[in-house]
C-alpha cells in the first residue's frame, strides 16, 4: 500500500498564515483573517513534518508532489521542500502576478496518477489542499474506489470534505507544523 500526496503550496502556507494570525489573536476569526489580508508572517510551514504527518512513513509514499508559483531567484523554499522529500513542481505566475496552472496540474497528475500508477484496492490518495475547484476529481476517485483523504485547515470548502473518504484537520496541528 502506497500514500499518493499532493501539496498545494501556496494554499496551506497562506491559509496556515491566517490560522495563525487567529491563533495569535492578530484577527478575531478566519473570515477576518482572510477578507483583511490579516496573517501571521512568523508562522513558516515546515516541509519535513507535513510530509511525515500527511504522507505518512516514507517507505509508504508513492509519491510525494509540492506545487507552486516560481518564487524570486533568492528563495530557497523549493530547495528546502526537495531535501525534505518532496518532488517540486512550479510554474511563472501570470502577467497580472496571479497563480496561474498549479490547480489543474495538481488534478492532472491526480487523475494520471491513479490511472497509470495507483491500484484502488491498495493505494490511498492524500490532497493537501481546501478549495472547491479539486471536487470533482476528488468525487470521480472516490465513486471509482479510491480511498481518497483531505488534509487542510477547518475552514476547508463544506463540498469538498463531503466527497472525501476521510478529512484531517491541520488546526490543533499549527504548532507543531511551525518551521
Amino acid at each position: 500500500m502506497a500514500n499518493f500526496l499532493y501539496v498545494d503550496n501556496s494554499n496551506v502556507w497562506i491559509e496556515g498564515m491566517h490560522v495563525a494570525a487567529v491563533a495569535h489573536g492578530m484577527a478575531p476569526n478566519i473570515f477576518s483573517a482572510q477578507d483583511n489580508k490579516i496573517t501571521d508572517h512568523g508562522w513558516k510551514l515546515d516541509f519535513g513534518k507535513l510530509l511525515q504527518f500527511a504522507g505518512g512513513k516514507r517507505a509508504d509514499i508513492g509519491r510525494a508532489v509540492l506545487y507552486g508559483s516560481r518564487p524570486p531567484p533568492n528563495d530557497s523554499l523549493w530547495a528546502a521542500a526537495e531535501r525534505r522529500g518532496f518532488e517540486v513542481v512550479v510554474h511563472d505566475r501570470s502577467l497580472k502576478g496571479t497563480e496561474k496552472k498549479v490547480d489543474t496540474n495538481i488534478a492532472t497528475d491526480i487523475v494520471y496518477d491513479a490511472l497509470k500508477v495507483m491500484n484502488p484496492k491498495e493505494d490511498e490518495i492524500t490532497l493537501v489542499a481546501g478549495d472547491s475547484d479539486y471536487v470533482p476529481t476528488v468525487e470521480k476517485l472516490t465513486n471509482d474506489g479510491y480511498r481518497f483523504y483531505i488534509v487542510f485547515w477547518d475552514h476547508a470548502a463544506r463540498e469538498l470534505k463531503d466527497v472525501c473518504t476521510q478529512f484531517t484537520s491541520l488546526d490543533p496541528h499549527l504548532e507543531y507544523l511551525r518551521l
